[in-house]
């Protein structure tokens, strides 16, 4: 508890130590607002954009319309990339074959076929879930790969001579051995997924975060623009946290060898 006690508080010393610092740049840098607004600035609007929405939504709207997107994608990438890679994992026919198309696709950059996706489903959510869902499916699959491959051979021959069969193999000694890999690509992947969603929210939308960051700079509304990555920001750590808290409880085993 002390431990847990003293990060929090040192993350609250860095975060004050930074907006100190830019408060002190703003002030006395004689920078226009328009460069960087002050941090009472920044939330000064924060408090407007809550209160009376941006440009017809509130900032819930924008927020849930980007979740909303990002869950059902990593839904689907979950349903499919997890299986996939635990079969995979086992398969090595399998892994064979589908090796050569995670690694021809995962290097690209996600907006760069982003283009295409918007020519065939156009600008509506499909194209913004099948973007993420593209983006999210390579580490997840990977960190499950990962995690089967790492499994020692001696814990699958001991649960073979216990008489335990290929089913039971795989959920009482494969799926477990590979929980901690799966969370890593589980974490990867939703950072990926949500700065990928802010992107194309950026290229073609009409709501969420990213449209209001991009809308704002047409207009150079810098405090607007500053609010909205403090929120990106925020909610990626969010995020984040409670997927650490999920892996916490369910792979409650890690680190206790």
């Amino acid at each position: 508890m002390r431990t847990k006690l003293e990060n929090i508080l040192i993350g609250l010393g860095a975060a004050l130590v930074i907006l100190g610092i830019w408060s002190l740049i703003a002030h006395l840098a004689g920078l226009s607002k328009i460069l960087l607004p002050t941090p009472a600035a920044v939330w000064e609007r924060f408090l407007l954009i809550l209160d009376h929405g941006y440009k017809g939504h509130s900032l819930g709207a924008h927020l849930g319309d980007s979740l909303r997107r990002l869950f059902l994608a990593y839904g689907l990438a979950i349903v499919t990339a997890l299986p996939l890679g635990l079969l995979s994992g086992c398969c090595r026919r399998l892994r064979t074959a589908l090796d050569p198309v995670i690694s021809f696709y995962r290097p690209l950059p996600p907006l760069a076929y982003y283009t295409l996706l918007v020519l065939w489903m156009g600008i509506d959510d499909g194209s913004k879930i099948a973007l993420l869902y593209l983006a999210g499916f390579a580490p997840m699959y990977i960190s499950a790969v990962a995690g089967v491959m790492r499994i020692r051979s001696d814990y699958i021959n001991g649960a073979r001579t216990l008489g335990a069969n290929s089913v039971q193999i795989f959920f009482y000694v494969i799926f477990p051995v590979a929980l901690p890999d799966i969370f890593v690509g589980l974490r990867n992947s939703i950072g990926f997924m949500y700065s990928t969603l802010v992107a194309a929210e950026m290229v073609a939308a009409v709501s969420g975060i990213g449209w209001m960051v991009l809308d704002a700079s047409k207009y150079l509304q810098s405090d607007v623009i500053f609010a909205g990555i403090i929120i990106m920001g925020l909610t990626g750590v969010l995020l984040d946290l409670l997927l650490k808290l999920a892996e916490s409880r369910i792979v409650f085993w890690r680190g206790r060898d």
